[in-house]
């Protein structure tokens, strides 16, 4: 591979992801979260705006909306659809593919005024910078290295980290290279790889997605927010 091509994928993924930062926009303008609604009920919504703005029809994986106490659950569950109420805190993780394109972002809303729940969505993102400083300053970084750096910051916070990974490969779709029961598809507990050496089967360099699943589990909250790791606006 060239490195016209290599910075032709980049490109792609960062304006996959760009779209998704517009949909999110979207959703917040239009006050798709609000008190009342269903989470299944938000999660279509968000559905067919995609389908009006974009014309996207696909997600790479299944769109996921959670509020209250669901947002204690990692992303394999499927918690009891909930109505959302007028305080909660509801996080929605989604992975829409524009034009052969994956992207993966979550973001979490606060309704209300609870100051431990703007805390929470303050932190997410904190953590996830601090993340991608330990990322981006240590070159010979492993994926586990990264995943143990990410649930010390969380728990630096007052939080548990909710996930048993911290992120994953993304890439062109359908991808064949992100295997759930393959370790070395995410950053996570196990996984020696070096991040910034990755390559796929084809040996072009491999990009990633980090994660931030903080949670309360006292409280019963939590919040999560992801978006490209190894690339930059």
């Amino acid at each position: 591979m060239t490195s016209l091509d290599e910075d032709t994928r980049a490109g792609e993924l960062l304006r996959a992801e760009e779209r998704a930062d517009e949909l999110f926009a979207e959703i917040t303008r239009r006050g798709l979260i609000a008190p009342g609604a269903w989470e299944s009920e938000v999660s279509r919504a968000i559905r067919d705006l995609g389908a009006d703005l974009f014309g996207t029809s696909r997600y790479w994986h299944k769109r996921v909306v959670r509020s209250g106490e669901n947002t204690l659950q990692p992303y394999k569950e499927n918690p009891p659809d909930r109505r959302i109420e007028a305080d909660d805190i509801v996080f929605v993780d989604l992975g829409p593919v524009f034009a052969e394109w994956e992207a993966d972002v979550g973001r979490t809303f606060v309704l209300g005024d609870d100051p431990h729940k703007h805390r929470l969505a303050a932190d997410l993102d904190a953590v996830w910078e601090a993340g991608r400083t330990f990322y981006e300053s240590t070159p010979d970084v492993t994926a586990a290295g990264l995943y143990e750096h990410v649930c010390g910051l969380a728990a630096e916070r007052g939080w548990t980290f909710g996930g048993v990974h911290s992120g994953h490969l993304v890439g062109e779709f359908p991808h064949d290279h992100i295997d759930p029961d393959r370790v070395h598809s995410y950053i996570t507990t196990g996984n020696d790889i070096t991040m910034h050496d990755a390559t796929d089967s084809a040996g072009r360099r491999c990009h990633w997605i980090l994660e931030v699943h903080l949670v309360d589990a006292e409280r019963r909250i939590g919040g999560f927010t992801e978006q490209l790791l190894s690339l930059r606006h």
